[in-house]
């Protein structure tokens, strides 16, 4: 499991576990290891205590991994896809799209919307796959 990873999170683990076996080979294979602090009375915790005290990353939430992975840019797109969902600008620009290319400033003059907004949420619904890209400029609605 180790090697086809970014990297291994131990949560709880005893000091001759399964979870540790996979952390040792993690770092053998140049894989970053990461392990979650537990209570120091605690026999499930002090496997990943050790894990700490030999080096592996402190976690205390997801984006710890992500920051250390330099993944905190797809935190961040999902969060957009959370609010692009919640919002009508989405459905606002799906309606003036459609299966034939458009360019985005007829988009923007017929949607009455800023370029900024335009050009975001059209990255948005992109990544959701509601949208592709076609030359520069193009945009056409999938269906």
């Amino acid at each position: 499991m180790s090697g086809l990873s970014l990297g291994v999170l131990v949560v709880e683990a005893r000091e001759t576990s399964g979870a540790m076996i996979t952390a040792h080979l993690a770092l053998e294979q140049n894989r970053e290891v990461f392990a979650n602090l537990g209570s120091i009375l605690s026999p499930a915790s002090r496997g990943t205590n050790c894990l700490i005290q030999e080096g592996a990353r402190l976690v205390r939430d997801y984006a710890n991994i992500l920051e250390e992975l330099h993944l905190t840019a797809v935190a961040h797109q999902i969060e957009m896809k959370e609010i692009i969902s919640a919002s009508d600008t989405k459905s606002l620009l799906l309606k003036h799209l459609s299966t034939e290319p458009t360019y985005i400033d007829e988009v923007c003059c017929s949607s009455d919307l800023s370029v900024s907004t335009v050009s975001s949420t059209l990255a948005m619904v992109e990544l959701k796959g509601l949208v592709k890209q076609m030359g520069a400029e193009y945009r056409v609605r999938v269906e």
